[in-house]
């Protein structure tokens, strides 16, 4: 018997997280969104039979709905996550988990009492060259990784001024917890250490200059721009292992650079997605390498992956659905969310603060 699977948003994750549900065997019964005809195009799009205009309708009309997915403002995962988990679903949100550690902690919280699963969006994982990188993370080619440095840097891709994106109260912040994934997959190549102390800083310039606008994003509207352009840190853990994170939705750079650097007692490596046009797939250029010194000779080995348009966002969403089935692991955990959102939290205060903020 498939999972059914209902969506909460009818934004353009959508499309990604549906064909990684329907990959893995499982069954799109619905779209809910408050935005009722979003919610009816987008079910007419993907071929879905039911649209609601409120979630609790949906939950009352499919009592049989075994899952859903959260595609939504940030401000609204944890709240929506909590209410699904309470009804006995199992979840599968977007990035970030929350707008801050106290709101996944109530999201984990919420998923241990109902013995459901709780997932996160974190498909930078289930990227082909992840998948390869950290299989020689576990089988001792790497060794343990001493540092790390965390890169998602854009030149023009400030995504419109005056949405969502741009307002704190419903982002959280601007491109540190909206572009988080290098971040996350840099402590997931380091087994996820536990943080100690955070040290950052953000900087404001250009936010309000429509010249560092991307080509991608939502429509410019009237509310407020009061998020970060950039955000630079270091963080130590209590392992003794360290990264540094460099997150940028605006800054003075070549090209936009996506990437995971590290040095391991056993190799070094680099996980690396360079665009020619900032947010464009069909512009970027994916590598994978591996840093190790044979014979007395230093060897740079290219891993060679398969292709991967999507960077992921389908092959995590089909491993949400393998893992409440049983035939997969899965590839992130609320510990994990948590202890992310620990590090982001630390860094703002760090920022406002001008010194190291212990999580």
């Amino acid at each position: 018997m498939s999972i059914k699977v209902g969506v909460i948003g009818a934004g353009g994750m959508a499309q990604y997280h549906i064909a990684g549900f329907k990959q893995a065997g499982a069954q799109i019964v619905a779209i809910a969104d408050l935005n009722e005809a979003a919610a009816q195009a987008a079910a007419q799009k993907y071929g879905v039979a039911k649209a609601y205009g409120s979630i609790e309708t949906m939950f009352a009309e499919l009592p049989d709905l075994d899952a859903v997915t959260i595609i939504v403002p940030n401000k609204f995962h944890a709240p929506l996550a909590i209410q699904a988990l309470e009804a006995g679903k199992h979840v599968f949100c977007e990035k970030p988990p929350a707008i801050d550690a106290a709101g996944v902690q109530q999201m984990k919280d919420a998923a241990e009492k109902a013995g459901k699963t709780l997932m996160f969006n974190f498909n930078n994982r289930a990227r082909p060259e992840s998948f390869a990188m950290k299989a020689y993370a576990e089988d001792g080619t790497i060794g343990r990784i001493n540092s790390a440095q965390a890169k998602w840097i854009r030149r023009t891709g400030i995504p419109g001024f005056g949405g969502w994106f741009t307002n704190k109260d419903l982002a959280g912040g601007g491109p540190l917890i909206d572009l988080l994934h290098m971040v996350d997959l840099a402590m997931y190549l380091m087994d996820y250490p536990e943080p100690a102390y955070v040290l950052g800083q953000t900087f404001s310039d250009f936010i309000d200059d429509k010249n560092f606008k991307g080509p991608w994003g939502i429509p410019d509207a009237g509310g407020p721009t009061n998020v970060e352009a950039a955000a630079h840190g270091f963080v130590t853990f209590k392992s003794g292992q360290t990264l540094n994170l460099q997150v940028s939705w605006a800054e003075l750079v070549k090209r936009e650079e996506v990437s995971v650097v590290f040095q391991g007692t056993g190799a070094g490596g680099k996980i690396e997605r360079l665009f020619g046009t900032d947010g464009l797939d069909e512009t970027s250029i994916d590598s994978c390498e591996l840093y190790t010194q044979e014979g007395g000779n230093s060897v740079n080995r290219s891993i060679v992956t398969e292709p991967c348009e999507d960077m992921g966002r389908s092959r995590s969403a089909a491993n949400f659905i393998y893992t409440i089935t049983g035939e997969e692991k899965p590839l992130n955990t609320p510990d994990q969310a948590l202890s992310l959102m620990k590090v982001i939290d630390a860094l703002y205060e760090s920022a406002k603060s001008g010194k190291p903020v212990a999580c």
